[in-house]
């Protein structure tokens, strides 16, 4: 919208920085959500409409899911919705404008939509329309986003009734904004692809050691403020060698993610609960709330089912859990070294159930042993 007296070349100047204010506001977000809020929030701004929404269509399910709604929101209407679904059937303009106007070369343009119905015989969408008019709006702008060479979703921006209805030039501009909003979408996928992968074993799925770390750093530091309980069981698969120099490593492989899968349905039954590979055949599960009890349980449960595996010899077990009595735990090392002297006992005497520190009585002793008397073999265990 131009102001009394503004040029042309001011109009072009304001919509230039409202593109650049854009562009920063999403290279700035950290998450998704910051992402889709700063997109909806930077296109209203630019478009001086009083609402926007950014939606994605799942193409799998069939319906345009809406993101979020940002600005001056209608009853009902959520800023982060969990559920605003529509069926892709009532809106043909996601699945044959967007291709119809996209076959001749580029991207997809915008277009406008009046509550008081479309101005020409094409009326896209007449669902858009009622959807104005229940809400009190009197036009909105709807952008394709496109991302990787195919229709993501939309941007859409409304203003309220009684405001000038949107332009052609609205709807070019709102085409760049779009643009640049797939741009920061797309980055921010590409972040937390990287994060996910960054926290995730590539073989099993499940989290990884330094996933583990952050954790259990945020879990025993909950402990310390609140009493939490906070419990790790450490696991050490027995036979994987043995799989592997006879049967190759690829069998190995299918070992550790069956035994990956074991642990996370095990894990299922702690809420919260983090399953992860530490690395070769070392796994753990950790988790914050339960009591030691249902740990235990668990930890027993694991045992059973691992034993049962077609691959393996099943799997020692070691479990720590400040609720048992194991002394202060100021530290995730210190739990770390508890569990990791329960697995030892359990392993050098093959032990078909979990051995416990605190309720065996060599466990405890033998994590605050010196660190030579200790002999520690793993990676994780000189952890500082």
């Amino acid at each position: 919208m131009r102001g009394e007296g503004e040029g042309v070349g001011g109009a072009e100047d304001v919509r230039l920085r409202a593109v650049v204010s854009l562009a920063q506001a999403m290279a700035a977000a950290h998450t998704p959500r910051e992402s889709w809020r700063a997109a909806a929030l930077g296109a209203r701004d630019a478009l001086a409409g009083n609402f926007a929404a950014l939606s994605t269509w799942e193409r799998e399910l069939g319906r345009l899911r809406v993101l979020v709604n940002a600005g001056e929101r209608a009853a009902g209407e959520e800023e982060f919705p969990e559920d605003e679904t529509y069926p892709v059937h009532q809106f043909p303009e996601i699945t044959e404008f967007l291709h119809e106007r996209w076959a001749g070369g580029g991207e997809p343009n915008a277009w406008v939509e009046t509550a008081a119905g479309p101005d020409d015989s094409a009326g896209y969408c007449h669902e858009r329309v009622t959807a104005l008019r229940r809400r009190g709006r009197g036009c909105c702008v709807v952008a394709p986003i496109v991302l990787h060479g195919r229709a993501w979703g939309e941007l859409y921006v409304a203003r309220p009734l009684g405001a000038p209805v949107f332009d052609a030039s609205d709807a070019d501009f709102a085409t760049v904004l779009a643009s640049v909003a797939a741009a920061g979408i797309a980055q921010t996928e590409r972040l937390e692809e990287v994060r996910r992968l960054a926290f995730t074993d590539p073989l099993t799925g499940l989290a990884n050691r330094r996933a583990v770390d952050v954790r259990l750093d945020e879990a025993i530091e909950a402990h310390r403020r609140d009493g939490v309980v906070v419990s790790l069981v450490v696991c050490d698969l027995n036979g994987l060698k043995r799989v592997n120099d006879t049967r190759g490593h690829a069998v190995g492989d299918r070992l550790l993610e069956r035994f990956g899968s074991v642990l996370s349905l095990c894990g299922a039954m702690l809420p919260g609960a983090l399953a992860a590979r530490l690395g070769g055949d070392e796994f753990c599960l950790l988790a914050v709330g339960p009591s030691a009890e249902e740990v235990v349980r668990v930890a027993s449960e694991l045992c059973l089912r691992a034993g049962e595996l077609e691959l393996g010899e099943g799997v020692a077990c070691g479990v720590a859990s400040t609720g048992d009595p194991i002394g202060p735990v100021r530290s995730a090392r210190r739990l770390f070294r508890l569990a990791d002297a329960a697995q030892y006992r359990a392993k050098a005497a093959r032990a078909p159930k979990p051995v416990v520190a605190g309720r065996d009585d060599a466990v405890v002793p033998l994590a605050d042993a010196p660190v030579p008397e200790r002999a520690e073999r793993r990676r994780f265990r000189g952890r500082g």
